[in-house]
C-alpha cells in the first residue's frame, strides 16, 4: 500500500509527499483553468503516469525476458475536452529506436506496455493513440 500526503499552498497549488521516500511534487492548476500552469497540473501528473508507466513495463518486460533495452524515450500530448471538463485524449510516441528486434518481439512489447497499470486505470472515455517508433 502506498500513501501520499497533500497540503493546500494556497493560489491552486498543492505539495504532496510521497510517505516512503520523502519525495515532494507541487501541482498548480493550468493556465486554461484558473491557475498560473507553474508546475505539473494533475491531469499533467495523469498523463506523465501513463507514459510512464508504459516506459516502466517495457523495462520490467524486458528484463523478465532478457530482451536488451538500450533506450526508450516517449513523449505524451494531453489534450483536454469540455461538458465535463477532463481529459478527452492521450497521444503517446514511443521511440525504441536502435534495437533489432523482429516483428514478434516488437508486438508483444506493445501488448505488455498498453496493459500497464495506469491504463488499465484510466476511464475508457479517454481516446489513446500510441505510436511505437523503431
Amino acid at each position: 500500500m502506498t500513501k501520499i500526503s497533500s497540503s493546500y499552498l494556497g493560489d491552486l497549488r498543492i505539495l504532496s509527499e510521497h510517505i516512503q521516500s520523502g519525495e515532494k511534487i507541487k501541482t498548480d492548476a493550468p493556465l486554461d483553468n484558473n491557475g498560473q500552469g507553474a508546475y505539473f497540473s494533475p491531469t499533467d501528473l495523469l498523463a506523465s503516469a501513463y507514459l510512464n508507466c508504459m516506459i516502466t513495463i517495457i523495462g520490467i518486460y524486458c528484463e523478465q525476458h532478457e530482451i536488451d533495452l538500450k533506450r526508450c524515450e516517449g513523449e505524451v500530448e494531453k489534450i483536454m475536452a469540455s461538458n465535463p471538463r477532463r481529459i478527452g485524449e492521450l497521444r503517446i510516441s514511443l521511440d525504441l529506436t536502435g534495437h533489432n528486434w523482429d516483428t514478434a518481439t516488437r508486438k508483444r512489447i506493445e501488448v505488455a506496455a498498453k496493459n500497464c497499470p495506469v491504463a488499465k486505470s484510466v476511464s475508457g472515455d479517454i481516446s489513446i493513440d500510441i505510436n511505437f517508433i523503431y
